[in-house]
């Protein structure tokens, strides 16, 4: 009995459909150890210390598209070097951070601040979020405080919002580091826990280093949490991931 073309057809399909993904079986994997040895040198070349890609899908397929994580602490210009460096891989896909804050094709790293930055600065005027001393742990007088900062930030989700832990000079400069981040990662989580997405929420602590201008480093007034709340920008596909002419 002759074959019919519709038959010849869908056989045909068939079977190139199953020599692709015998294909993309065997190729896969090897193409995917040279992307991930790749992207590890050119994480290391941007210096992104602590930073990581992941090659593979939530299913645990091997994937172009690499999850970056780690560098929570780094700052939004290297998180912006490093996708970059990473995105610029022939072959690589997508970047994006596993946190979802920002992909390697951001226009520029920063932003234009948001009104929230202004209603945040009005609150923290004449307030200011204590701690218990010597600790991380919010003072129960400014929890109060916290829940405004949250409203006011509530408006401008989807921005960057930086944390930014101080102290004054008093003690070594190595604990007051680690006061200070104590204290901003305190804040980040107290934000969370009142409905701000973590994804955009970045905690650090600078110590005394960034006193007040026209205070005397020693002086208490130094001991604060500030915010920087930064316009995200669009997004834009990667040359790979944009459909070509039919």
């Amino acid at each position: 009995m002759p074959i019919r073309p519709t038959t010849a057809i869908i056989a045909g399909g068939l079977l190139c459909t199953i020599l692709a993904f015998g294909f993309a079986a065997a190729t896969g994997p090897a193409l995917v150890a040279d992307l991930q040895d790749k992207a590890d040198r050119a994480i290391a070349k941007a210096g992104g210390r602590g930073i990581k890609a992941d090659f593979t899908s939530f299913g645990g397929a091997s994937s172009r598209h690499p999850v970056l994580s780690g560098g929570e602490r780094s700052s939004e210009a290297l998180r912006d070097k490093v996708a970059k460096a990473v995105g610029a891989i022939p072959g690589v896909g997508g970047v994006h951070w596993i946190d979802g804050s920002a992909r390697a094709q951001a226009a520029k790293a920063g932003g234009t601040p948001l009104h929230c930055q202004d209603d945040v600065d009005a609150l923290l005027r004449a307030r200011t979020i204590r701690f218990e001393e010597s600790s991380a742990a919010i003072d129960p007088a400014s929890r109060e405080l916290v829940d405004e900062v949250a409203n006011a930030l509530r408006p401008c989700l989807g921005a960057i919002i930086a944390i930014t832990g101080h102290t004054d000079s008093s003690g070594t400069e190595p604990g007051n580091i680690a006061l200070s981040q104590a204290r901003a990662d305190a804040i980040r989580l107290a934000l969370i826990n009142r409905g701000i997405p973590s994804d955009g929420l970045r905690a650090r602590g600078v110590g005394s280093s960034e006193p007040v201008p026209g205070l005397d480093p020693a002086d208490p007034a130094n001991r604060r949490i500030e915010f920087s709340v930064i316009a995200t920008v669009p997004l834009a596909p990667t040359p790979v991931d944009t459909p070509g002419p039919r």
